[in-house]
């Protein structure tokens, strides 16, 4: 019998697994991946192998596939008639928001989750569902260990200077402070820098989180010392949906000029803004690149303005760069973002090679350039596995 690790993460209406068998010695091997989406709406169930074939594609009822506990239990079906010769270790979860309390992964139980609970105000539109997905499993399976993984932790350990606000002493003590996000993948980053860019990986690099959500993180060693993203994740760079920083008189505008009650204002910033807001056409950036629409041409401009704007405040952190990685959706698929951030970076040194940007690289710079730019797709759902074994086995 094979023991394995399920790694979940849940957001509000779908929720993305991974099973990962541990290897001697080395990362554990990817088995099967899938997703439950449309939770409560259209649910449809999707998985595939790690060679890429299909193992099902079913769609529910809404009302079968109501809620997080209906989604596990459908996906606690599929894989128990996919092997009954395999033995469940353990979850791994991805929880966005570990507050001031949670540096590192920790085993899951009832005062865990009342404490992460109470941070959800800060994450509304993941914290939530992060812990359905941890109550629908305990709720099958109370003895089950589950290691919650926070998107936080990375970037514990910045300096105070990075980390805290302009405001007075007691909020930063109740914890008010830049907390930063996208945590796994800038680990993830990290642990393969020595293997595909050697050259930078104990220099200063900065990372490109680019996708439906964004930030960039500066490296120096492979170790996070700065971030976009601060409180929550709203802040740093314009996204899908949410508006990246934005000056704090804005909100009190809204409330006061515009009678916006807070509950609206929250809505319509991590919703209603971003790409979104600005092409008034989509969150997507592939809609946008194709749209000869205004809008969509002003929303894709903005947005690698301020990844070339955040590239020179990181680069003014660190003191210096070394290179520059491209990660996530846009990241690794986007060869026209890439380009033009790269052109806005010419300034630091960097001087882009066209046909390696378009094959997606890794490495995307001339040979002859000071800064090296790469293309490193992340991997998630392999840092919560890790972690999670890790802390089973302690």
């Amino acid at each position: 019998m094979a023991d394995v690790v399920l790694v979940v993460n849940a957001g509000s209406s779908s929720l993305k697994f991974s099973v990962y068998e541990p290897a001697d010695g080395g990362e554990p091997n990817l088995l099967l991946k899938g997703q439950m989406e449309g939770i409560g709406v259209h649910p449809h169930l999707s998985a595939r192998d790690r060679d890429g074939k299909d193992l099902i594609d079913k769609s529910f009822e809404r009302t079968e596939i109501a809620g997080h506990d209906a989604a596990i239990a459908a996906i606690a079906q599929f894989l128990r008639a996919r092997s009954e010769d395999l033995r469940l270790l353990a979850v791994g979860h991805r929880v966005v928001h570990g507050g001031p309390d949670f540096a590192a992964p920790v085993l899951v139980d009832a005062g865990v989750l009342e404490r992460l609970e109470k941070l959800s105000p800060l994450a509304p539109l993941h914290q939530p569902g992060n812990l359905a997905g941890i109550r629908a499993v305990a709720a099958r399976q109370p003895h089950l260990p589950q290691v919650a993984c926070f998107d936080t932790a990375f970037h514990r350990g910045h300096s105070e200077l990075a980390e805290r606000f302009a405001i007075p002493e007691a909020f930063f003590h109740e914890g008010v402070r830049r907390y930063g996000f996208h945590g796994l993948s800038y680990e993830f980053i990290a642990r393969r820098l020595p293997a595909v860019a050697p050259e930078i990986a104990r220099g200063k690099v900065a990372v490109a989180h680019l996708g439906s959500g964004a930030s960039m993180c500066a490296m120096v060693a492979g170790k996070s010392v700065d971030s976009t993203m601060g409180f929550t994740a709203l802040d740093g760079l314009p996204m899908g949906t949410r508006c990246g920083a934005l000056d704090p008189g804005v909100v009190i505008h809204l409330i006061r000029a515009k009678g916006l009650a807070p509950d609206a204002v929250e809505r319509m910033l991590y919703n209603d803004c971003g790409l979104r807001g600005l092409s008034g056409i989509s969150s997507d950036m592939r809609d946008l690149l194709k749209s000869g629409e205004p809008r969509a041409k002003l929303a894709v401009g903005y947005f690698v303005h301020h990844v070339a704007r955040q590239l020179g405040a990181l680069a003014a952190v660190m003191e210096g760069l070394d290179g520059i990685v491209f990660t996530a959706g846009i990241g690794e698929r986007s060869p026209e973002v890439r380009a033009r951030v790269c052109e806005r970076a010419a300034w630091l040194g960097l001087r882009l090679e066209p046909k390696t940007n378009e094959a997606g690289g890794p490495r995307i710079s001339a040979p002859d350039s000071r800064v090296s730019a790469w293309v490193i797709p992340t991997d998630e759902e392999l840092m919560i596995a890790m972690h999670t074994l890790d802390l089973v086995k302690r």
